[in-house]
C-alpha cells in the first residue's frame, strides 16, 4: 500500500518503524476518508501527528526524541489494543476442561508490537479507551485481558458497522457491575433447580434417554437471564426453538411444564384417553407456559416440537415468531416476540439449514428482529470429536457470515453467563440482528445415557469424572470469596434436597393417578371419515360477478405515473378481459381467488424462489416500474377493508423457507399461507419439512397447520430434473386424513381449491400440482359460470353425450386429460370417456363411483398418467379404485424408471404420443 505521500515505504523504513505498516496505512487512509470509521484511539493520532511520523517517526528531526518515541510507542499500543479485539478471544479460558489457562496469541503479545517491559509504567494517549484519555501499559494490558481474555471471549471485529462495535466495545471494555449477594444466590437456586432435575432422572430412570444437561447446566441460568432481560423490556413472548441437549430440563424449569407430566412420559403411563394419533417420545414435546421473573412480571414463553432432524427447528420457530409478529397490535413493537434457538455444537457446525436461515435473518419477508443463538457447547457430537465435526476454529464460525457478534463464555462460570446473555438480548434489540452465546460446557454422560463415551474420549471422560458439577462450583467460589456464608451456603444445600425430594413425591403421585387412566378403554384418535372435505360444512367457495371485477380492475388500475413494462401490460389487459371473453387462464384465476380472499378478511401471504413474477412469467402479483424500479402490489388496491397480500421472492433455499412457511401457518390459521417451488422437483430439497411437520405434525404433536405447496409439475420435455412433482412421495405419506394432495387440470378447480384452503374452519396442509403448459393452453381456461357457481369437485365428470355407448374409462389426473381429450376429439371416438381427478388425497371414492355408475356398458377402466409406471398416481390410486370395479384396472404409463423424465425433447414428444395411443388402442 502507498503511503501517505504516496512513494511506497523501504524495508528499512518498516523495520525502523518495528510495528505493522501496512495496518497503520489501513487506518490512515480510512481516518482520511471518514474519521468515525476509525476507534478514537488513531482518530486522536492521525489528528495530532504529520503524516511523514507514520513512516519514518525517527526522522521526526524538530521533533524531540523522547516525544518522537512516545508518538511511535502510542501507535504501537494502539494497534496492541486493535489485536486483542480482533484476536483477544483465541486466549481466553472458555473451556472448563482445559489442562491449563488457554494459550496465548502472538498478536497479543507486547514485544511483537515492539513494546517492551520498560514501557509497562509509561503513560500512553489512549482517547476513549476504557473510558480513559491516557493510560500506563500495564493498565491497558490489564483491561484487555479483563474484557477479551477471560472466561469470556467476544468476536465482533468482523461487524462491518462501526456503531456496532462501538457498542460492544463499550459494554466489554467497561467497568462491570458486580453481582449482589441477592443476584448470586439466585443464580445458585437455579443451578440447583437444574442439576436437581436431571439428578432425579439419573436415579429414577436408569438407562432411559434424556439428553441430559448435566455438565451445562449454566444453559438454565443463560436462559433465565434472558427472559428476564427480555420481560423487563416489555416483550410479549419468547419462542424457543429447542435442542434435544437439556430439553426436559428447559421444558421443567423455564417453561413450567409439571414435573409430573415429565415422569409420566418416563414412566410411559400417558392417559390414553388424551392422546392423538401416534404421539411423540418425550424428547421431542413441545409446551407453552409463563415464565415469571423475579420481580412478579410474567412473560409467555414456548418450547416448539421438533423431531430429531435437529436443525430444522429453527426456522420453523422463526416462522412461528414471524406469524405471531404480524398478528399483534403493535403496541409493544415490531419485533415484540423473541425467537430463541438452542443449538448443539455439531449441529450448529454441520446442518446446512444453519446458514439457510442465517441467511433469512434480515430480509423482509423473514426477519423477527433478530434471534438470541445458543450453543449448548458439549464439545463432542455423538462420538465425534471437533477436529472430525468441523474445518473451522469454532462451531459458531457460520454465524459470522452475517456478521453476527459472537459471545464464547465458559460454562463453570455462571456469572459471565448471565453477562453474556444480557449483553446478546440488549444487542437484539438495539440492532435488531441475530447474535450468538457459545456456552462451552461438556457432556457428564454419553450422547444419550445407554451410551458410554469412555470408550471414545477416555481422557475428556477422565476430566469430566473428577470435575465438580457447575452448581457445587459455584457455591465454593461464593463461599472463598466471602459473598455468602456458611448458613446460606447450607439453606442453599437444603433446598436443593427439598427439590430432589419433592420430585420423587410428585412422580409417586403421577405414577398412581396415570395408572388409573392407563386402564381405561382405549378411545380412538378422531379423523374425518373418508370424502369429509366434501360433506356439509364446507365453506362457500363460489364469487359473484361484482367482486370478481373489483378483483381484476386493480390489475389494469395503475398509480398515477406508474409506467408499466412494456412486456407485462398487454398480459395484464387480456387478464382484464377474460371474464367477458370466458376464457380465464391460470395466473387470472389465482389473482381472483387470492383478491376474493383478501376481501373477506383472510390475509395471503405467498413465498417462494420468484414467485412475485413466476417462474413463468404468469403471476406477475408485484408490478416494477419500467423507469424508477418502483414497486405495486395490484392486490393491495382493493381499498382498506381488505386483508393484506404479502407477497415475498425467498432466498435460494428450499428446506428453510418451506419450514419458515409451516412455521408461519401455525401461528396464522386465519391466513392463507402458500410457498411455491421454481420446479415443483425442487420440494426434494425439503423433504425433511414434508416427512417430519407437514406429513406428521399432527399426528405426533396435536399441531395444525394450514400451508399450501404449489409445485409445477408436466412431463414436457424439459428433462428429469424439471418435470415431476413426486406425487408419488406425497401420497405414500397420505393417512390420518393429514393433508390434502390435488391435481387441478383447470383454473376454476384451481380457484375454488385455493378458496376452500383458506375459508376452511380445520386446516390442514395442501399440495397442489400446478401447471406449466397449461398456464397457457387454451383448453385449460374456465367461464365466468365456473366462477360464480358450484364448488371444488374432486372428480371432473365426462360430458359423454351418450353415456350408455361408453365401453372403455380412462381415469386420470391434471395435465394429461388435456392431451387424450384433444386425440379422442381428433379420432371421432365416442366409445371413450375420461373422467378427471383432481383431487387424489383424500381419495374421493363416492364421487368416482357414481361417476362410474353413469356408464353401465364400459368393459374395460384404464389409469392414464404420463409419468413412469412406478411413479405418479397409479400405485396409489389402483388399491382404492379396484374395489369399486367389477372389472380389471390397466395402467397405461411410461416403462418404469429411475429417473422421472428422459432428458430428449423428441424422445419425450414420441413417448407422449405413443403413451396416448396405448390409452385408446
Amino acid at each position: 500500500m502507498a503511503s501517505p505521500s504516496g512513494s511506497v515505504p523501504s524495508d528499512s523504513r518498516v523495520a525502523e518503524f518495528g510495528i505493522n505498516e501496512w495496518l497503520v496505512e489501513e487506518f490512515r487512509q480510512r481516518y482520511q476518508d471518514d474519521p468515525d470509521s476509525v476507534d478514537l484511539i488513531w482518530r486522536d493520532y492521525f489528528r495530532t501527528s504529520p503524516p511523514a511520523e507514520v513512516v519514518v517517526p525517527a526522522q521526526a528531526g524538530a521533533r524531540d526524541g523522547e516525544a518522537a518515541d512516545r508518538a511511535a510507542k502510542a501507535v504501537r499500543v494502539a494497534a496492541l489494543i486493535h489485536a486483542y479485539r480482533v484476536r483477544g478471544h483465541l486466549a481466553a479460558a472458555t473451556d472448563p476442561l482445559a489442562a491449563a489457562s488457554a494459550e496465548g496469541h502472538p498478536d497479543l503479545e507486547p514485544a511483537g508490537h515492539g513494546l517492551t517491559a520498560g514501557d509497562g509504567r509509561r503513560a500512553f494517549p489512549v482517547d476513549g479507551f476504557a473510558g480513559r484519555r491516557e493510560m500506563t501499559l500495564d493498565e491497558v494490558l490489564t483491561t484487555l485481558r479483563a474484557a477479551y481474555c477471560g472466561t469470556t471471549g467476544i468476536e465482533y471485529m468482523h461487524i462491518q458497522d462501526p456503531r456496532e462495535r462501538r457498542w460492544i466495545q463499550q459494554r466489554a471494555e467497561g467497568p462491570q457491575r458486580p453481582f449482589s449477594g441477592a443476584d448470586q444466590l439466585a443464580i445458585l437456586h437455579r443451578l440447583g433447580s437444574a442439576e436437581a432435575f436431571e439428578t432425579f432422572l439419573h436415579t429414577k430412570y436408569v438407562g432411559q434417554k434424556r439428553y441430559s444437561l448435566e455438565g451445562g447446566e449454566s444453559a438454565i441460568v443463560l436462559l433465565d437471564a434472558l427472559l428476564e432481560r427480555a420481560a423487563s423490556a416489555g416483550t410479549r413472548e419468547a419462542v424457543i426453538a429447542m435442542a434435544h441437549r437439556g430439553r426436559l430440563n428447559v421444558l421443567a424449569n423455564i417453561v413450567g411444564k409439571p414435573y409430573a407430566r415429565i415422569f409420566g412420559e418416563f414412566e410411559d403411563a400417558v392417559d390414553i384417553r388424551s392422546a392423538h394419533g401416534s404421539g411423540d417420545v418425550k424428547y421431542h414435546l413441545g409446551a407453552e407456559g409463563t415464565f415469571h421473573t423475579s420481580d412478579g412480571r410474567a412473560i409467555a414463553v414456548s418450547v416448539v416440537a421438533n423431531p430429531s432432524h435437529l436443525e430444522v427447528v429453527g426456522p420453523v420457530a422463526e416462522g412461528i415468531v414471524r406469524g405471531r409478529q404480524d398478528l399483534a397490535d403493535g403496541s409493544h413493537g415490531p419485533f415484540c416476540v423473541l425467537p430463541v434457538a438452542v443449538h448443539g455444537d455439531a449441529a450448529f457446525a454441520g446442518q446446512g439449514v444453519v446458514a439457510e436461515t442465517l441467511n433469512m435473518s434480515q430480509l423482509p419477508g423473514y426477519r423477527t428482529g433478530g434471534t438470541v443463538h445458543v450453543a449448548i457447547n458439549n464439545q463432542l457430537g455423538f462420538t465425534t470429536a471437533a477436529d472430525g465435526a468441523r474445518s473451522s476454529t469454532y462451531a459458531t464460525d457460520i454465524a459470522r457470515t452475517v456478521a453476527a457478534p459472537v459471545f464464547h463464555v465458559n460454562g463453570d462460570d455462571p456469572e459471565a453467563v448471565v453477562r453474556a446473555a444480557r449483553t446478546a438480548f440488549d444487542y437484539r434489540q438495539t440492532f435488531g440482528k441475530d447474535v450468538v452465546i457459545d456456552l462451552v460446557c461438556y457432556r457428564r454422560h454419553g450422547h444419550s445415557e445407554v451410551d458410554d463415551p469412555s470408550i471414545t474420549q477416555p481422557v475428556m471422560y477422565d476430566r469430566i469424572s473428577e470435575r465438580p458439577s457447575v452448581r457445587a462450583l459455584y457455591a465454593q467460589a461464593l463461599l472463598a470469596a466471602g459473598d455468602i456464608d456458611e448458613q446460606e451456603a447450607e439453606r442453599a444445600r437444603q433446598r436443593y434436597r427439598e427439590q430432589l425430594e419433592r420430585a420423587f413425591a410428585e412422580t409417586a403421585a403421577a405414577a398412581r393417578t396415570l395408572a388409573a387412566a392407563a386402564g381405561a378403554p382405549p378411545v380412538p384418535y378422531p379423523t374425518a371419515p373418508a370424502g369429509a372435505a366434501d360433506g356439509e360444512g364446507r365453506p362457500r367457495t363460489a364469487v359473484d360477478e361484482p367482486t370478481l371485477r373489483r378483483v381484476l380492475s386493480t390489475q389494469t388500475d395503475l398509480p398515477a405515473g406508474f409506467t408499466a413494462h412494456p412486456r407485462v401490460l398487454p398480459q395484464l389487459l387480456r387478464r382484464a378481459a377474460m371474464l367477458d371473453a370466458g376464457n380465464v387462464d391460470w395466473a387470472t384465476a389465482e389473482a381472483l381467488a387470492f383478491g376474493s380472499l383478501l376481501l373477506e378478511g383472510v390475509p395471503v401471504r405467498l413465498s417462494g424462489e420468484d414467485s412475485r413474477r413466476g417462474t413463468f412469467g404468469q403471476r406477475h402479483a408485484v408490478l416494477t416500474d419500467r423507469r424508477t424500479g418502483r414497486p405495486h402490489i395490484p392486490l393491495n388496491t382493493l381499498g382498506p377493508d381488505a386483508a393484506p397480500f404479502t407477497p415475498y421472492d425467498s432466498l435460494l433455499s428450499e428446506l428453510a423457507v418451506l419450514a419458515f412457511e409451516y412455521g408461519y401457518s401455525v401461528a396464522r390459521p386465519d391466513a392463507l399461507v402458500l410457498w411455491e417451488a421454481q420446479f415443483g422437483d425442487f420440494v426434494n430439497g425439503a423433504q425433511t419439512v414434508v416427512d417430519e411437520y407437514i406429513a406428521s405434525s399432527e399426528q405426533k404433536w396435536g399441531q395444525r397447520a394450514g400451508v399450501t405447496l404449489l409445485l409445477p409439475h408436466g412431463l414436457e420435455g424439459q428433462g428429469p430434473d424439471h418435470s415431476s412433482a413426486r406425487v408419488e412421495r406425497f401420497l405414500q405419506l397420505c393417512a390420518d386424513d393429514n393433508i390434502t394432495v390435488a391435481n387441478p387440470s383447470l383454473p376454476s378447480s384451481y380457484f375454488h381449491l385455493l378458496r376452500e384452503q383458506g375459508l376452511a374452519p380445520r386446516r390442514r396442509p395442501l399440495v397442489v400440482l400446478t401447471p406449466k403448459s397449461m398456464l397457457r393452453l387454451k383448453a385449460a381456461t374456465s367461464g365466468l359460470e365456473e366462477f360464480t357457481g358450484g364448488a371444488f369437485r374432486p372428480v371432473l365428470p365426462d360430458n359423454a353425450p351418450e353415456p350408455e355407448r361408453v365401453e372403455r374409462v380412462l381415469l386420470c389426473s391434471g395435465k394429461i386429460c388435456h392431451d387424450l381429450e384433444a386425440y379422442r376429439r381428433e379420432a371421432g371416438d365416442r366409445r371413450t370417456a375420461i373422467v378427471r381427478l383432481e383431487r387424489l388425497y383424500p381419495f374421493p371414492d363416492a364421487e368416482l363411483r357414481a361417476e362410474l355408475r353413469r356408464f353401465p356398458a364400459a368393459t374395460e377402466v384404464r389409469w392414464v398418467q404420463e409419468e413412469p409406471a412406478n411413479q405418479g398416481a397409479w400405485t396409489f390410486a389402483a388399491p382404492r379404485i379396484a374395489p369399486l370395479l367389477p372389472r380389471l384396472l390397466a395402467c397405461v404409463s411410461r416403462p418404469a424408471a429411475s429417473a422421472p423424465a428422459v432428458g430428449s425433447a423428441r424422445r419425450h414428444a414420441a413417448e407422449q404420443q405413443d403413451l396416448v395411443r396405448r390409452a385408446f388402442a
